[in-house]
């Protein structure tokens, strides 16, 4: 009777080939997915093996000769590493401090916004840049700089002021990098943000008024610790890319008189792999650049979820 009760009990085990049949026109539909993220992701990480070899095109990935770690150490030994490094941290780091908390305090500004009217054209207005193509951004990027025909140049003539050649200006580089990329996509960023905090319930923002409460406490009591999730993970895939800067951009705008701040990993990368042709070289740096990567942003999630209990997994 004991083992009858004890069986009746458990609940009965359900095998793979069960499970697989329930639901197998769900896994259907997740099959092209799969296929396409085996073929065009992981299948083409074979080639990193490039990075541990001579390769040579004739020779193909299989029949090049092993050569360790001959061109990390190559690359670690080169006159660029120290500069590519810092270029690319001082470049990265500059654009999270700037372009983080932008968004939110946009979207915290819009939440505020009571005239429907113009919320939706200030919304409009700072959302269009994003769809501008970052070839056709950079040329307006140098046609404003322009220190001779350029609008701000015109602008700055009417006070009796010349307009230095920033885009000859070594120094200027990063700012020019990280403030046009604030005007093209901060106010896309913050649609996140705007999203999180449509979600809070208005009774909350009753309770507050009830009890004499302002906006500023509104905002400091209700809005941000509603953001703090979103945030703090935002924030963790951005420290996952900190070494990873936009490659089109930064070599749209790099020229000679710049390229002490302007050579980055990726640009360098570039360079080395398809104009110089040296495949193992190129190859190592950004497999390097990857393993940064994912070291940043393994310890900032595991930071995250030790500190607010908030992480990816």
């Amino acid at each position: 009777m004991a083992e009858k009760k004890n069986a009746a009990v458990q609940p009965n085990k359900v095998s793979a080939w069960t499970r697989l049949k329930r639901s197998g026109t769900l896994y259907l539909l997740i099959l092209p997915s799969f296929i396409v993220m085996l073929v065009f992701t992981y299948y083409p990480m074979y080639g990193v093996t490039i990075a541990f070899k001579d390769f040579t095109p004739a020779m193909g990935i299989t029949n090049s000769p092993w050569a360790g770690l001959k061109y990390f150490k190559q690359y670690f030994n080169s006159y660029q590493f120290g500069t590519t490094i810092k270029n690319t941290l001082v470049i990265s780091i500059y654009s999270i401090v700037v372009t983080f908390p932008l968004p939110i305090a946009l979207a915290l500004m819009c939440n505020q916004m009571k005239a429907l009217k113009f919320k939706k054209i200030f919304q409009v207005t700072t959302y269009l840049p994003h769809f501008i193509s970052t070839v056709v951004m950079c040329g307006m990027i140098l046609l404003f700089l322009s220190p001779s025909q350029g609008i701000i140049a015109q602008l700055t003539g009417l006070f009796g002021y010349k307009l230095p050649n920033l885009m000859g200006s070594a120094g200027a580089f990063p700012s020019i990098y990280v403030w046009t990329e604030v005007w093209q996509h901060v106010g896309w960023d913050s649609i996140l943000y705007i999203a999180a905090l449509s979600s809070v319930d208005p009774s909350l923002y009753e309770a507050a008024t009830m009890d004499g409460a302002s906006k500023w406490q509104k905002m400091i009591h209700i809005d941000i610790p509603m953001l703090l999730p979103t945030a703090t993970i935002m924030f963790i895939l951005r420290a996952g890319s900190v070494m990873s800067i936009g490659f089109e951009k930064v070599y749209l705008l790099q020229n000679t008189l710049n390229s002490s701040t302007s050579e980055i990993i990726s640009t360098y990368v570039y360079k080395m792999g398809l104009v110089s042709s040296q495949y193992s070289l190129s190859a190592a740096i950004g497999l390097f650049n990857n393993i940064v990567n994912l070291i940043l942003l393994l310890s900032v999630n595991y930071i995250s979820n030790k500190m607010s209990e908030t992480s990816l997994v």
